[in-house]
């Protein structure tokens, strides 16, 4: 009697204990997929600046040097070629910036996923996109806003392969009282793709970020060709 008593009292204190260790390795190693993938956008773009911006600034400012050496005697070509590496100089300035702080972040979330969804549209040809998304929005910090908007960036990047074959995508945003909804629905060509698709541990991660970052909810349901993944917060 002593010993089964002695295992109950195991069962109800090792048990939850067990569980909650359980839990918080589970969090951990999505935090540190979350963070992973953060400091691999800025490496990336790090990298664009060192690639791209420095050898253009470098180039500016040796055309520059020469215009002084030349005496200013320039031609129209000259100019408009100059012109132009000064356009080109800014744009991407401009999307640099847009990209480590997307535009309309801190005025309007439906307005930052629709130019996240613009970027996509241009670069795949074969994604069919259908937003339901409002034109108005409630205030929403830009900490909160910045984290929906890189969970969806994350969900596409991790969902949508980039083949030929034609895929269609809804997404919708919308306000239920006070919760906030995002739905993202995709339907795939054929079995084999969905089922890849969509058994990936790094979609789980992003799941348990969005819901310990957010205090909401995430999960995603199956329906033959197609899967819906749902976000509250």
């Amino acid at each position: 009697m002593k010993l089964y008593v002695q295992i109950i009292l195991v069962t109800i204190y090792i048990l939850p204990l067990v569980m909650l260790l359980k839990t918080y390795y589970s969090i951990q190693q999505a935090l540190q997929w979350w963070s992973y993938r953060h400091s691999l956008k800025l490496f990336l773009e790090a990298s664009k600046i060192h690639e791209g911006l420095l050898q253009e600034s470098f180039t500016i400012r040796r055309s520059l040097e020469l215009l002084a050496q030349d005496h200013l005697n320039l031609t129209i070509s000259k100019i408009q070629e100059y012109l132009k590496q000064a356009d080109n100089f800014h744009h991407a300035l401009v999307e640099l910036s847009d990209r480590l702080f997307p535009v309309y972040i801190q005025d309007s979330l439906p307005l930052a996923i629709e130019c996240l969804l613009e970027q996509w549209l241009t670069s795949n040809s074969h994604l069919c996109f259908h937003f339901d998304i409002p034109a108005y929005w409630r205030y929403e910090p830009v900490e909160r806003s910045l984290i929906v908007l890189r969970a969806l960036e994350e969900l596409l990047i991790l969902t949508l392969p980039n083949v030929s074959a034609p895929i269609s995508v809804f997404i919708s945003l919308k306000q239920q009282k006070k919760i906030g909804q995002l739905v993202v629905q995709i339907t795939y060509p054929d079995r084999s793709t969905i089922i890849f698709y969509s058994n990936s541990i790094e979609l789980e991660y992003l799941c348990q970020s969005f819901r310990f970052l957010t205090s909401g909810k995430c999960f995603c349901r199956k329906d033959n060709l197609k899967i819906t993944y749902y976000f509250y917060w």
